[in-house]
């Protein structure tokens, strides 16, 4: 089993769509590290998400470290962006993220990066998600303005999933 190392655009996008509840609830396992957990999900909706399954994790002194030393190196990530990525080194872990300049770093480091449409496939596989729910929960989150989904790939799901 994969667990999922989310950064919090994936969540609010999830939440945007009326999605988040049927994220946790078709088998997906997400996690967040604490430090990510404290500044920018807790303030707002961080209850709700652990309870409907969200894990906070803690890092090793030595994944602090690589997390620390990667805010070093590259600036325009988040000190919360580098504790994911630190995270998703454990083994079984994979990032999920809609962050363009965090999914190109931990394309390099990593090679298996997931995104949102990803996780509407996973949802869409699980049988327990119909396929007119993702419909509208996709339509409503790419047409958010601060959306950067790739067209081309959103306007073929919303295809595929309006046909049945």
């Amino acid at each position: 089993m994969i667990i999922l190392v989310s950064e919090t655009s994936i969540l609010i996008d999830l939440e945007r769509g009326g999605l988040l509840e049927a994220a946790f609830s078709c088998g997906l396992t997400m996690v967040v590290p604490d430090l990510l957990y404290e500044r920018e999900l807790a303030p707002e909706n961080g209850a709700l998400l652990r309870k409907l399954g969200l894990g906070v994790v803690s890092l090793t002194p030595e994944e602090v470290a690589v997390a620390q030393q990667l805010r070093n190196d590259r600036k325009a990530l988040s000190l919360p962006d580098c504790f994911a990525l630190s995270l998703a080194t454990r083994a079984d872990h994979a990032l999920v993220t809609g962050d363009k300049i965090l999914r190109n770093e931990a394309t390099a480091r990593l090679g298996n990066v997931y995104g949102l449409l990803w996780m509407l496939d996973q949802l869409e596989a699980s049988g327990h998600v119909e396929k007119t729910r993702l419909y509208e929960g996709l339509a409503r989150i790419s047409s958010h303005p601060r959306s950067r989904l790739p067209h081309g790939e959103v306007r073929a799901r919303l295809n595929g999933w309006a046909q049945d």
